[in-house]
């Protein structure tokens, strides 16, 4: 019941107007009120601590770069098992597995077109085709960086349009 209300919410609330307010709450400077936020975040979800670079909350200008916090040199060595796999974000896969087509299974049931998904032109999503998947589902309590084992840079990114909900496994 508590699950459905939440849904409801999400639908009644004013999401841009939230996305506003939350946007310049997490980039206030004024030190006690940055402070009061990141111990509250911390608390209430139960943010791990242990391998953080700096002081918490001194060490951070903005809630917001509490939120993106960079860990310690070391704190997550690369697994050298060749017969390991190795996730790039702290999380939890939700789902994982060989795309049918151009369909892609995410969850209880629903599933959506690469272009759908993507946002991409037909061509762009056509070099995704029977690939693999996998979707990790980012807690707040998580760590919010991406790392990749391997050095890059990154050519393109793509700007997904959609309605804002939260992620959490009531609202999925």
């Amino acid at each position: 019941m508590l699950s459905r209300l939440f849904v409801i919410m999400q639908y009644l609330l004013p999401r841009h107007w939230l996305t506003v307010l939350v946007y310049r709450l997490a980039r206030i400077r004024q030190p006690a009120v940055k402070n009061a936020l990141i111990r509250g975040f911390v608390k209430i979800f139960g943010v791990k601590l242990d391998n953080v670079r700096g002081r918490v909350p001194d060490d951070f200008s903005t809630f917001n770069e509490f939120f993106i916090r960079e860990l310690e040199d070391g704190a997550r060595p690369v697994d050298a098992d060749t017969n390991s796999i190795v996730s790039p974000v702290d999380g939890t896969l939700s789902q994982a597995g060989t795309l049918r087509g151009n369909r892609i299974l995410q969850a209880k049931g629903i599933d959506y077109s690469l272009e759908d998904l993507l946002a991409a032109d037909l061509e762009t999503a056509q070099e995704f085709v029977g690939g693999a998947f996998a979707t990790i589902y980012l807690a707040p309590y998580d760590y919010h960086r991406v790392h990749a084992p391997i050095a890059g840079e990154l050519v393109t990114a793509h700007y997904v349009p959609g309605d804002l909900f939260s992620v959490n496994a009531a609202t999925v």
